[in-house]
């Protein structure tokens, strides 16, 4: 069974300038895929070559094994049965709530009109305000209209370009649980671009890292959290620490102690020079008058407390403990490491 997107070393470019490089990735019936990134990495330019909006350069882009964009043919956006939610929403504003979310809706009896239309105010959540204009709704409310109006036409794919972008920050959390919840009962395929992390893992069954127009890693979020592909994806991802160490016997050498040497790690030879990510939770604190770190700083997270430490060649590490911890700024400490699996990392595909 053909996946239902499926993009193929695709290239985007405006001009002579290359944008996006060479993506390849798969997407499921059904998934929720989110494509993460800095600002001008290029994941909006990506969704809007799936949509259509721009021609690719090199590759091939496929919806249900069909092949829709490619180097010598487009597909127009309106034949692929794409839905899209802009960043701004785009309703119209001299129309109602109802007559917002009918708009995409041809051929349709007024009866079926409708119940299409009653449905995706169901699943949005929005009964009881269909008479409504969008300045009368809040961001929050018109986010959920312009999905709905998506939906409504049951598209095979939905693209979301930076749902949450307009709104406060405790909202856009709760939001990103609504949305996936939305799509996993609609049954919908979807793809959304987003630069925050926690969102991308709250709605994301796939999530594609990218940076500087590649894609660095497709993979799920924890996947991306514990196995990182290279070292862009392991500074993006979370908090975390990057060590050198040094391949020595079976094991690895590193300033904060020796390491066992990694399963999967294949053709590594004594002496040779590494990269190892260590997350927070696997530096261990003890207190100790000539430790090998200071405290520089402390923040209280309600659940933990992060601490940011100096080891005596200057580098900083990352620490994560129970709030009971009495820790405090310029403390000299015992920092080792807790590390069962060493994540070595390979250079970034920038």
């Amino acid at each position: 069974m053909s996946p239902r997107l499926e993009l193929h070393r695709v290239d985007v470019a405006y001009g002579n300038e290359t944008v996006v490089r060479e993506i390849s990735l798969q997407l499921g019936q059904g998934r929720i895929g989110c494509l993460l990134g800095p600002s001008g990495c290029g994941k909006t330019t990506l969704l809007r070559a799936i949509a259509g909006f721009e021609p690719v350069a090199q590759g091939v882009i496929r919806i249900d094994g069909v092949a829709v964009s490619s180097r010598e043919s487009l597909s127009p956006p309106e034949r692929r049965e794409i839905g899209v939610v802009f960043q701004d929403y785009a309703l119209f504003p001299h129309l109602s709530v109802r007559q917002n979310i009918a708009f995409g809706l041809h051929g349709l009896s007024r009866l079926d009109e409708r119940s299409r239309v009653g449905e995706a105010l169901e699943l949005v959540n929005l009964r009881g305000v269909e008479d409504r204009y969008p300045h009368q709704l809040s961001g929050g409310q018109q986010q959920r209209v312009a999905l709905a109006r998506a939906i409504a036409t049951r598209p095979r794919l939905l693209l979301v370009d930076e749902p949450f972008s307009n709104l406060d920050a405790e909202l856009r959390e709760h939001l990103a649980h609504e949305l996936r919840r939305i799509l996993k009962e609609s049954g919908m395929t979807a793809v959304l671009v987003t630069h925050d992390q926690q969102e991308a893992f709250v709605m994301g069954d796939e999530i594609g890292v990218m940076a500087a127009g590649r894609l660095q890693q497709w993979a799920d979020a924890e996947t991306l959290y514990q196995s990182p592909a290279n070292r862009f994806v392991a500074n993006f991802i979370g908090h975390g620490t990057i060590l050198a160490a040094v391949a020595k016997g079976n094991g690895l050498e590193t300033v904060l102690g020796r390491l066992p040497w990694p399963e999967e790690a294949v053709g590594y030879r004594e002496g040779q020079g590494l990269e190892i990510l260590v997350r927070p939770n696997q530096i261990r604190l003890e207190p100790e008058a000539v430790g090998n770190a200071r405290v520089i700083r402390k923040a209280f997270r309600g659940l933990d407390i992060l601490y940011t430490l100096r080891l005596e060649d200057g580098l900083e590490v990352l620490s994560v403990t129970p709030t009971d911890s009495r820790f405090g700024v310029g403390d000299r400490l015992r920092a080792s490491l807790d590390v069962h699996r060493p994540v070595v990392l390979p250079e970034a595909v920038v």
